[in-house]
């Protein structure tokens, strides 16, 4: 055919610019079409280089996709393996780096050296060995922040609200503002990027009944968003006990990867079945170990899933001090030590209520005052 039309441009046909490549479909339909005038204007010509043109553009730009790497890719992981691991909460390669042997091989049913060499392999394919600080500082680039709705609680939190890839703990009496936090941030995590959002949705982990639709709605009114979508966007399950607290956060995992947009977990509150199921001090250091484990989880879905994660904490009044304020929070430095930012909440004068910023790993301590508004948390009654 190559040859055919080579002797026809030859032969019969006048062309005023040489084309030599025919290896384009449409390039051939076009030029068959105009071959039979045995004469071709100047933009005829120009119709067959483009077709021709446009083919060769479209190969040179296209690219391999590679295809990321799954569970069975993995050394000793395989389909039945990669099932066993679907079902305990375990779906991508960040989520399997970071177990230890003991929890993987447990999970999975397999020997403590298989799942030593499946997270090895795991943690290399992912590169998560050392970087310098440049490199560190572009993987946090997509860390995203949540506004509070009060500029005096944001300037706090470091200018922007509540930060991804971490745990914000807020603690104190019953009436200091916990839990209307919670629901302002569960509103909020739906704006966009430009007003202070993450344009995501939150998931809502309520131990004590505290979660209200009505009070919802009435935030999202303040925003000027519609209240039926925004409830639409909280994912809400009650927690009766500290078992099933904890198997919830297997849950988000398996939402994360159905594809659902979560931008912040919230639990309101953290230590109330764990205060209520282990009382006594026998059987405290079972409750501190069980608290522990479960807040480094909530770190690992921090990192894993670029998650906010806001939680609420009981408090308690220590009878040893003297002088000064009593106000101690539950868990002790089990708590303490995991979560990324403490703030201490309570009443103040004339209804306003007061945030004190108590560690951070990059903001000096200070103190906010804030109202809570029927529009949520604002910086004026």
């Amino acid at each position: 055919l190559q040859l055919i039309i080579r002797n026809l441009f030859a032969l019969n046909v006048r062309v005023k610019e040489q084309i030599f490549i025919w290896n384009n479909g449409k390039a051939l339909k076009i030029f068959m079409k105009k071959v039979g005038k045995l004469k071709m204007t100047t933009k005829e010509v120009e119709e067959i280089k483009e077709a021709v043109e446009g083919e060769e553009v479209s190969k040179k730009t296209k690219v391999k996709v590679e295809k990321e790497p799954e569970l069975i890719d993995l050394p000793g992981i395989g389909p039945a393996v990669a099932a066993k691991l679907e079902n305990a909460g375990v779906f991508d390669m960040m989520s399997l780096a970071v177990m230890s042997p003991a929890a993987l091989s447990d999970a999975a049913g397999v020997s403590s050296a298989v799942a030593r060499k499946a997270i090895q392999a795991a943690r290399t394919m992912l590169d998560l060995g050392f970087s310098d600080g440049i490199a560190f500082a572009k993987k946090r680039a997509n860390v995203h922040y949540i506004t509070t709705g009060s500029e005096n609680l944001n300037n706090l939190l470091g200018g922007k609200g509540i930060e991804s890839r971490s745990i914000t703990e807020a603690f104190g009496a019953f009436g200091s503002g916990k839990t209307q936090l919670s629901l302002t941030l569960a509103v909020n995590v739906q704006l966009p990027l430009e007003r202070g959002g993450a344009g995501g949705k939150a998931v809502f982990i309520d131990t004590e009944g505290t979660f209200r639709p009505e009070r919802v709605k009435q935030i999202a009114e303040g925003v000027g968003a519609n209240p039926e979508k925004v409830l639409k966007n909280i994912l809400v399950a009650r927690a009766f006990n500290s078992d099933h607290q904890m198997l919830l956060l297997e849950k988000i995992s398996e939402m994360v990867k159905a594809g659902e947009p979560i931008k912040i977990l919230i639990i309101d509150s953290l230590t109330a079945h764990f205060r209520a199921e282990y009382a006594g001090r026998g059987q405290l250091a079972d409750r501190q170990q069980k608290l522990n484990r479960y807040m480094h989880e909530l770190m690992r879905l921090a990192e894993t899933h670029n998650l906010a994660v806001y939680v609420t904490n009981q408090v308690m009044a220590n009878p040893a001090q003297m002088f000064g304020d009593p106000t101690t929070a539950i868990g002790g430095n089990i708590v303490g030590h995991a979560s990324t930012y403490r703030l201490y909440l309570r009443r103040a004068k004339q209804g306003s209520r007061v945030a004190k910023l108590i560690d951070s790993p990059n903001l000096p301590d200070g103190e906010a005052i804030y109202y809570v508004t029927s529009h949520g948390l604002r910086d004026k009654a």
